[in-house]
């Protein structure tokens, strides 16, 4: 018990000076990874102090990766690593170029001193309720890309909602959460309508929408743009089967597809941006080049990382959208 220290009336939070305690003892040595703890009830009665105060300090180390607790015995020391002050479980969909730019941006803005564990759930709703049930209790803050995915609401839910931040997606569902995310369905109808002079010289829009991976605003989007402006449109789910015709302009979600439309196009010898046209979802450097310039409805990716982390560093609780821009180059 000599190891921790409660002073009355400092201005300090009596839990504050029980970690700031542990803290100093693994500092100086006096602790070491695999010591035990005092027990809750044992710090409670050497300084008259509620068992809540208690597990509200044990807790927070706990979520930083300092203590671990096992039911029944008490709490050991995991981590002598007490510079670590936010321990973060970032959930994401999968691994691919424009989350990659989120997570780049999201380490290069949070500073030091933070530990970001990232996993991925692959849309698999079982993975995704392991992985957040796995975490419960064992982070700082919890920042997660639920897509969309059915009934993973509840599991997200069974996390602190002030530690909580959605990631990309969100829904009617999610409101308590605080969230930076894109807007689909207006992203895609403000993006069609600064492009629509160049539209009007195509016969038939059509969106390559799989409907698995793709946020649903997309298609609603799409489909409320082309019946207010009267465009003739078609959604289909694959390409793979399909032949460009003459005058079709394509949206295109996934660079697979654009890769197929693309291939299909030259084997015809259809020229991009006058025989037919693309204009393809989320930006990437490639796209600047690629078949003389590809045209893009796309958020700002960096952006959305650098917002996430003064999110986390300012404590943030707000629903916060990214903008959306197109960006206009010769395949429209």
């Amino acid at each position: 018990m000599n190891m921790i220290s409660i002073q009355n009336n400092i201005g300090l939070p009596k839990y504050k000076q029980i970690i700031l305690s542990i803290e100093k003892a693994i500092e100086e040595g006096n602790l070491i990874k695999g010591d035990r703890l005092p027990s809750v009830n044992k710090v409670c009665l050497a300084f008259s102090l509620s068992r809540d105060t208690v597990l509200l300090a044990y807790d927070e180390l706990k979520k930083r990766g300092i203590i671990y607790a096992i039911p029944g015995k008490g709490y050991y020391v995991k981590s002598v690593e007490i510079t670590i002050t936010q321990k973060i479980f970032l959930l994401f969909d999968e691994l691919n170029i424009f989350k990659e730019d989120i997570y780049n941006s999201f380490l290069k803005n949070i500073g030091k001193n933070v530990q970001v564990d990232i996993f991925f759930h692959h849309f698999n709703v079982q993975v995704f309720k392991k992985l957040i049930n796995d975490s419960n209790g064992n982070y700082t803050r919890y920042i997660i890309m639920p897509t969309n995915l059915s009934d993973v609401t509840d599991s997200i839910k069974t996390l602190p909602v002030s530690d909580v931040i959605i990631l990309d997606q969100t829904n009617s569902e999610l409101k308590m959460f605080p969230a930076i995310y894109q807007n689909h369905q207006k992203d895609i109808y403000e993006g069609l309508m600064k492009g629509k002079s160049r539209l009007s010289k195509y016969k038939k829009l059509i969106l390559i929408f799989p409907g698995f991976r793709e946020p649903p605003g997309m298609k609603l989007g799409f489909e409320s743009f082309c019946q207010a402006y009267s465009f003739d449109y078609e959604i289909i789910s694959d390409f793979s089967n399909q032949s460009i015709a003459f005058g079709d302009l394509y949206i295109i979600p996934h660079d697979r597809d654009l890769l197929l439309v693309i291939e299909n196009a030259m084997s015809r010898n259809l020229k991009l941006g006058e025989d037919f046209g693309i204009i393809s979802y989320n930006e990437t450097p490639l796209k600047k080049i690629a078949a003389n310039g590809i045209t893009t409805i796309s958020t700002n990716f960096e952006l959305m990382g650098k917002i996430l982390a003064d999110m986390v560093l300012q404590g943030i609780k707000e629903q916060i959208e990214n903008k959306s821009a197109l960006i206009l180059r010769n395949s429209l």
